[in-house]
């Protein structure tokens, strides 16, 4: 899924070849808005918030897509071949006279009143890369559930907006968190958030999206999609895993060394091990909060 820093850099170069340009025709190809048009209309902005963006005209309608694991945005001048994929993976196609953007794969396609577009992004946490970033209410939710895994937390676009698995893995490591470490554990969480934000931001100069300063392919990343290969700062074997609930679970990558797992977790294995079920979570806890 696209993380928050991608999702900027489309609706930056969508609202600099749409915005303040009147829509000469639209093609809407899902069943839903089969007979919508906004020809006519003009684009006023198009806006990221976290991974969704808001594409607004001066008729009060913004069309609301998200791109999740495979969509995206294509622009093209008149007369060049669209790339993007083939013809049966079109979902809108929104043209002016000088630009064509074509959405591929698009699985959130809306049309909605601009006044209403708190409906649909109303309950996204503080934007990392938004005019609205607030790391203390970002803080405040990240709290609220403190037995969460600090992993789980972080990808919660309901607690921030933004962070996807790449910069959750890659900024945990670079603080030396184990991703199962709960929320309430993490004394380190101001500044994981922090750095974050600092990475994303960084990134939507560039489509690398590099965490190590290094942007030649390869290069770019300590953990993220490096299972097996060694870390780049101890050489143990960098690990992955499937982590969350099974509806939203996501795979984490970490390093066993830069990242040890707290002692409230291995007092927890260890007991489980045992058989002690319910009596060792409690004491975990315990520690975990002593």
């Amino acid at each position: 899924m696209p993380e928050g820093d991608t999702v900027f850099r489309a609706a930056r170069s969508m609202h600099n070849a749409l915005a303040r340009r009147l829509l000469t025709s639209t093609d809407f190809r899902v069943p839903r808005y089969a007979a919508a048009d906004l020809s006519g209309q003009t684009v006023t902005e198009v806006a990221p918030r976290g991974k969704h963006m808001l594409t607004r005209t001066d008729a009060g309608i913004t069309l609301h897509t998200h791109f999740e694991m495979d969509g995206s945005w294509h622009l093209y001048k008149p007369g060049t071949r669209w790339r993007g994929g083939p013809a049966h993976q079109i979902r809108v196609v929104l043209q002016n006279a000088e630009w064509t953007a074509v959405g591929y794969r698009l699985p959130v396609i809306e049309l909605i009143p601009t006044s209403g577009e708190e409906g649909v992004v109303g309950h996204l946490g503080p934007d990392l890369l938004g005019p609205d970033w607030n790391l203390e209410a970002a803080l405040r939710r990240l709290g609220a559930k403190p037995n969460v895994s600090v992993a789980e937390a972080l990808l919660d676009q309901r607690n921030l907006a933004g962070i996807g698995n790449l910069y959750k893995s890659e900024t945990l490591f670079l603080k030396g968190v184990h991703p199962w470490s709960p929320v309430n554990t993490v004394k380190e969480l101001p500044d994981v958030v922090t750095l974050a934000q600092k990475l994303l931001k960084a990134n939507t100069q560039h489509w690398a999206q590099a965490t190590t300063g290094n942007t030649a392919k390869g290069q770019r990343h300590w953990v993220f999609e490096r299972a097996g290969q060694p870390c780049r700062r101890c050489g143990t074997r960098i690990r992955s895993a499937l982590q969350g609930d099974p509806a939203t679970e996501r795979i984490t990558y970490w390093c066993p060394t830069c990242q040890p797992e707290p002692a409230v977790l291995q007092l927890l294995g260890r007991a489980l091990e045992a058989g002690e079920g319910h009596k060792a979570l409690h004491q975990a806890w315990q520690e975990g909060q002593a």
